[in-house]
């Protein structure tokens, strides 16, 4: 072979080898695993956020990306089981919802990107070196429930509910989150001469004997925490707490919609959308140590004046004003 064909050959092949390489890439099924508390996400607003974002990215479920999901159901102590499951699956990503789950995650999983959304205080929890600079495999947007967003969220329901001296907290007192948030509220409480009072509650189960437990020392409204035990059982939070004509503040609006009086927080749709957008950057080549951790940068109010009806409570008009929504 002459010279000039032989390099003609060499190069020619060398140049295919890229375009090789991102045919191969284009047309790899890549798989997601997806660790969350509730079920029911595939079917929310959540959940189609969340396929929203991987379309924004150019990934599809069924054409070109699997999500294998798994739910603890409030069960946490099933959490380092589902993620050893999803990790038979050798997924590409593994996404995880809650506190609790990014943390079975980190314990068993190194190597596997993780893509975390749904937590507070990952720092403190000791899942990331720093916002900026997480450091190794895991990344991903937080709820970012800090102390002054404990506060305002106090504030609010002192707003709504002006007679209010005592609320009760409902809360998990086996998740360190749990225990961290009441740590958050003691303080801003104690501002608003409010008096806090704990009703404990560790398995769904349990959520009427809390109520019941209530009796004579009856608080003026129910505060729930951004735990992953409230949310998935928020429907019997509210049938309690309006059977015993008590208004609810949550962190998540899908506790207002079905008949809790206020709530405020980072808006989930969104974390569950831009959690997503990270997924596929990972997918595409990024690594989880060179991605910042996201903080939330929307949060919304909303209000049920159809239920303030019902308890006889009054919204004063200023409140409703700022409201993002008002379900009537």
């Amino acid at each position: 072979m002459r010279r000039r064909d032989f390099i003609k050959v060499v190069t020619g092949s060398a140049a295919a080898w890229p375009i090789a390489a991102r045919a191969q890439q284009a047309n790899k099924i890549y798989r997601i695993g997806f660790l969350a508390n509730d079920p029911a996400i595939p079917t929310q607003p959540a959940g189609q956020a969340f396929l929203d974002g991987l379309r924004e990215s150019g990934f599809i479920e069924g054409k070109n990306v699997i999500i294998d999901r798994l739910f603890a159901q409030g069960r946490l102590d099933q959490y380092a089981k589902l993620v050893a499951e999803l990790v038979q699956h050798k997924p590409d990503v593994l996404v995880t919802s809650s506190n609790e789950a990014t943390l079975a995650a980190k314990r068993s999983v190194t190597t596997i990107p993780i893509v975390m959304m749904n937590i507070s205080d990952p720092i403190g929890q000791g899942i990331i070196a720093s916002l900026a600079r997480p450091g190794g495999n895991i990344t991903g947007v937080i709820q970012d429930d800090t102390t002054e967003i404990s506060a305002k969220r106090m504030q609010l329901l002192k707003d709504a509910v002006p007679r209010a001296t005592k609320v009760a907290v409902l809360f998990n007192p086996d998740e360190p989150y749990d225990r961290s948030q009441w740590q958050q509220l003691e303080p801003a409480a104690r501002s608003l001469n409010l008096t806090l009072q704990q009703l404990a509650v560790r398995r769904p189960s349990e959520f009427e004997d809390a109520f019941s437990a209530i009796g004579s020392d009856r608080p003026d409204a129910i505060l729930t925490t951004s735990d992953s035990l409230s949310f998935p059982n928020r429907g019997i939070i509210i049938d309690l707490a309006l059977k015993n004509r008590l208004p609810v503040m949550a962190a998540f609006r899908e506790f207002t919609e079905i008949g809790g009086l206020i709530s405020y927080g980072s808006v989930r749709v969104d974390r569950f959308r831009r959690a997503a957008l990270y997924v596929g950057k990972i997918l595409k080549g990024a690594k989880p140590a060179d991605l910042p951790v996201e903080q939330p940068s929307k949060y919304e109010l909303v209000i049920n004046l159809k239920t303030a009806r019902s308890l006889d409570l009054e919204i004063h008009h200023d409140l409703l004003l700022i409201a993002d929504e008002v379900v009537e």
